[in-house]
């Protein structure tokens, strides 16, 4: 857990890291949150930045919570660093904590952008099975409408998360583990017709394949996929995204981290109806959980 002295530790490491990419790091923004999560913040800490067309608009920090603390967002609510709703939205973590072996939660919080989501880790060794979740009251209607296909395409049994962006009335679920031929071409091509995905190209398909994780996207009203991304953990800084977009290999190179060996990255390429781009996250800290948590199946 973090105390003061840790806290400016982070900070500097925050700053350092927007620095890299240009982003400026308000005090006045990220003091506030790591006075208010001082006390529960946990490691893994992660530094999370999405390029589309070579433009990086925000650089997110993203810690875990230990599932003692409870729903992030209460806290977020009790230090001003969110606002409350009364959108069925805040029920799901409630439902998801009581019902199912919740491991720990995670925040993401842009330097610049704020609150942005709240994550629920099942554990790795219990991943959890579709139609169970999918019968949750709280449950919006997507998951419950594509669980025989994501059953058909090899992904049930395998969730290991969910994610509620509350600000855009967004979720995802978390598929991970998955084997090498449950990302290749023969697999994924059929998948994403079926989602109403385009095609992928050529640089993209590569990527996928490299996977062991993707992740749908969901508006809370709709059951339709608003998008889907792949990831993949390597310690490569020129892996094939960084290579496309350098703004992610200078960050793969840069970004600070404080544990011993090659720095741990995850890359993930996202694919929607009008565009793909690519994402990085960088791990600062790292425990053994989390090195088993981002490790790749293939």
């Amino acid at each position: 857990m973090a105390g003061t002295a840790d806290t400016e530790r982070l900070y500097a490491a925050v700053e350092e890291a927007a620095g890299l990419l240009d982003i400026a790091c308000p005090p006045e923004r990220m003091r506030p949150l790591l006075t208010a999560f001082q006390d529960v913040l946990a490691d893994p800490v992660v530094f999370n930045t999405v390029t589309k067309g070579g433009r990086i608009a925000d650089l997110s920090f993203d810690f875990t919570v230990p599932a003692s603390a409870g729903d992030p967002y209460e806290i977020a609510l009790a230090h001003g660093l969110a606002e409350e709703t009364d959108h069925p939205i805040r029920t799901l973590f409630r439902d998801l904590g009581a019902r199912f072996p919740v491991q720990g939660y995670g925040v993401d919080y842009g330097v610049t952008g704020g609150f942005n989501k709240t994550y629920a880790f099942f554990p790795l060794g219990d991943l959890q099975a579709l139609a169970e979740l999918a019968a949750l009251p709280s449950m919006p209607p997507g998951l419950s409408e594509h669980v025989n296909s994501f059953t058909a395409h090899g992904l049930d049994g395998k969730v290991s998360a969910f994610a509620i962006d509350y600000a855009r009335r967004t979720w995802n679920v978390y598929f991970n583990g998955l084997p090498a031929e449950a990302v290749g071409r023969e697999a994924v091509l059929p998948m994403l017709r079926e989602f109403g995905l385009p095609e992928p190209s050529e640089r993209m398909l590569d990527f996928i394949e490299t996977s062991s994780a993707l992740y749908p996207t969901f508006g809370w009203d709709s059951s339709k996929i608003e998008r889907i991304s792949f990831s993949t953990r390597t310690t490569d800084p020129v892996a094939l995204p960084a290579r496309i977009e350098p703004k992610l290999g200078k960050f793969a190179t840069s970004a600070p981290y404080a544990y011993e060996g090659d720095r741990v990255l995850v890359f993930a390429g996202a694919l929607s109806p009008s565009e793909e781009y690519y994402k990085l996250a960088t791990y600062h800290r790292m425990t053994a959980a989390a090195h088993d948590r981002v490790r790749s199946a293939n």
